[in-house]
């Protein structure tokens, strides 16, 4: 019974995006506030019918209902509680039902949140959403029912990927997601503003705390999948240019372009053509991405399914959305006034400098992911655009981003004056260029990577000198500078740790240049060096468990004076699938990590092991809380989340029947 609630709960919230998605539009078209007005509660009450849905869905992974085929085919009786409900996400049914939730709980919160905004806006915004969800939720009911049921029930399941057997599936996935759908906010504005004909400043505002809550999510989402990748798979790497990651570090770029050029149309009504394209770019790659993903066009760790009539369905929803959309655009384009003016050398300026580094680092990784599949689809020739493609393309378009990036902030509005700004940051390059000498004369080559370093320490300094020079002032006491600091704006403060935490990403980055990397047989009692670490293995034993068995190393870390700690590398074998997996063990030290793993047993019962020192690599996940961080803090600042908006919605606010009729705001 509770199965079919789900399923026919999913139903009902497809009719009600169906109705969310036309009647207010109609509305809008004829003119009636209370067609538009309906927006609104159908948005609510659509989450509350996927959140059901959702629910039941739920409960069958939790109690092992095997006569669903979805439970079947990626849950088992003896799996632990954690995995039974993340599994729910674990498999392509599943995680497509995660998506529709998501995107329908985000038209729920502009629906809550929107009190302030124009009814326009806010109803054409809520009707575009509506006809994502729609999309999606007849995707899901055509190609991918999660509701579907088995003939005869199985006694058992057939267990989830092993792989997908981490506490991590339980954190990645629904941050990716709240970043790739928080997206579809973007888009939803872009296209109810081209609509409407009304684009301004106040439309910048509205639209700036949605991207930020996006990118948020979604550089927690790159940054815990990243770690996962690392620990899960064993191969002792973080990023491998893998499609899929190129998938979710695409939309990522645009969507931080989006962010500054919102800035500048908020600030100087300017760049209101590119801003729109942003917003619309966003969304369109946050599909591409979920195109690679689903359509099987790929092969990766990553991709779900291989089944042709999804991909065809999903390249239908593509198109439709893509091409729809850039086709609006361009009828509107033409009829945008371009707005306030500023002169190269300005705050508008680098941002506009930041714009084009961003995007074309974009395109290169577009290019890399998706050339392969064009030239296989058109020659049948199959290529692979790996690490050293991106290395040679991506990492010199963004070095200089980095190296703008503190100047930028510097710089004023309109007109800015260059020098000044240079001498500002003379501090910073004094003490990067010093970091990067010292670490050069202690860790010695690769230089590349001292360089690196130094420009890191370089943008983790100049990210904060502008608010050095807000607090610090002369013959200031310390009570004034604490009250000064106190005083300024949190979007102040977040800009600088988020600038920050790229800085100390690329630190850890630069690091890996330092790295230490073994291969080696190792039999109980033998020690060997890796980096200024001595490691013995000092047990091996089988430990088994509910859904596997392990066989465990134990592993003490020394310095000279002594044991530090200890880790347990282990090998599991997953019953049920009778598949082996790696699982890394690590210690985290002086910021850097002891990284060891399990590759094979041998007759004699040595292991064959990796390891590796990696000293520093702490510092990439770090810089993503910080930046996480500074986005958190901008998003938090009331002053421009809710003061400017309201202002701004108050001062240009009309009633529904006195805003232009779409036929005429293009003429």
């Amino acid at each position: 019974m509770i199965i079919e609630a789900g399923h026919y709960a999913l139903v009902l919230a497809l009719a009600l995006s169906i109705v969310q998605a036309s009647v207010p539009l109609y509305g809008y078209w004829r003119r009636q506030p209370v067609l538009m007005d309906m927006a609104q509660s159908t948005a609510v009450m659509q989450f509350i019918m996927v959140a059901l849905s959702f629910a039941a869905l739920t409960y069958a992974h939790v109690v092992s209902d095997f006569s669903l085929r979805n439970v079947v085919e990626n849950s088992h009786s003896t799996k632990p509680m954690i995995y039974k409900i993340s599994g729910v996400w674990g498999n392509h049914e599943g995680s497509m039902l995660l998506w529709v939730l998501i995107l329908a709980l985000f038209g729920a919160l502009l629906a809550i949140f929107s009190r302030h905004m124009p009814q326009v806006l806010k109803s054409l915004t809520l009707s575009i959403q509506a006809w994502i969800s729609a999309a999606f939720f007849l995707f899901i009911l055509l190609t991918s029912n999660p509701f579907a049921r088995v003939g005869v029930p199985p006694m058992e399941g057939q267990d989830l990927n092993p792989i997908l057997q981490d506490p991590g599936l339980a954190i990645h996935p629904p941050l990716l997601y709240l970043g790739y759908v928080g997206f579809s906010v973007t888009f939803s504005f872009a296209a109810a503003a081209l609509i409407s004909g009304r684009i301004d400043p106040a439309w910048a505002r509205f639209v700036r705390p949605w991207t930020l809550l996006a990118w948020i999510f979604l550089t927690l989402g790159i940054a815990m999948g990243s770690y996962w990748a690392y620990y899960t798979l064993g191969w002792g790497g973080f990023w491998f240019w893998d499609p899929v990651e190129n998938a979710s570090l695409m939309p990522w770029l645009a969507g931080t372009a989006l962010l500054h050029s919102a800035v500048v149309m908020e600030k100087r009504d300017a760049l209101k053509v590119w801003t729109i394209f942003l917003a619309i770019l966003a969304f369109s790659l946050s599909l591409l991405g979920t195109f690679l993903v689903r359509s099987g066009v790929l092969t990766s760790v990553h991709a779900f399914a291989s089944d042709p009539d999804r991909g065809v369905f999903i390249l239908a929803i593509l198109v439709f959305f893509i091409g729809g959309s850039l086709s609006l655009f361009a009828f509107r384009a033409s009829t945008l006034r371009q707005g306030g003016v500023f002169a190269p050398l300005s705050r508008e300026g680098a941002l506009v400098l930041n714009n084009l580094l961003l995007t074309t680092s974009c395109a290169t990784v577009f290019v890399g992911t998706l050339y392969p599949l064009f030239l296989e689809a058109l020659t049948g020739e199959k290529i692979s655009v790996g690490p050293p493609f991106f290395n040679m393309t991506f990492v010199p378009i963004v070095i200089p981003i980095f190296f703008l990036m503190p100047i930028g902030q510097l710089l004023a509005w309109k007109r800015g004056d260059l020098l000044a700004a240079a001498q500002r940051m003379t501090v910073a390059l004094i003490v990067a260029l010093l970091f990067g000498l010292a670490l050069a004369a202690w860790h010695g080559e690769p230089v590349l990577a001292a360089v690196g370093a130094g420009l890191a320490v370089y943008l983790i300094v100049g990210s904060f000198v502008d608010i050095g020079g807000r607090i610090f002032v002369r013959k200031a006491s310390t009570s004034q500078m604490l009250a000064r600091g106190l005083g300024l704006p949190r979007s102040a403060w977040g800009t600088a740790f988020a600038h920050a935490g790229v800085g100390l990403s690329l630190l850890g980055l630069a690091a890996t240049g330092w790295g230490v990397e073994k291969i080696v047989t190792l039999r109980l009692g033998d020690q060997i060096d890796l980096g200024p670490w001595r490691l013995e293995l000092t047990k091996i034993e089988p430990r088994p468990n509910s859904n596997f068995d392990a066989l465990v190393a134990q592993i003490q870390i020394r310095d000279g004076s002594g044991i530090v700690t200890q880790i347990e590398p282990a090998r599991r074998l997953f019953k049920t699938r009778t598949m082996t997996t790696s699982e890394a063990g690590i210690a985290t030290l002086r910021m850097g990590q002891v990284y060891v793993t399990i590759a094979e047993q041998n007759a004699d019962q040595s292991l064959d092991m990796r390891l590796y020192w990696k000293p520093y690599v702490s510092l990439i996940w770090l810089g993503g809380l910080i930046m996480t961080l500074g986005g958190g803090l901008c998003l938090s600042d009331r002053r421009l989340r809710i003061g400017l908006g309201r202002a701004a919605a108050n001062k240009g606010k009309q009633k529904p029947n006195a805003q232009p009729h779409p036929v005429a705001a293009a003429e």
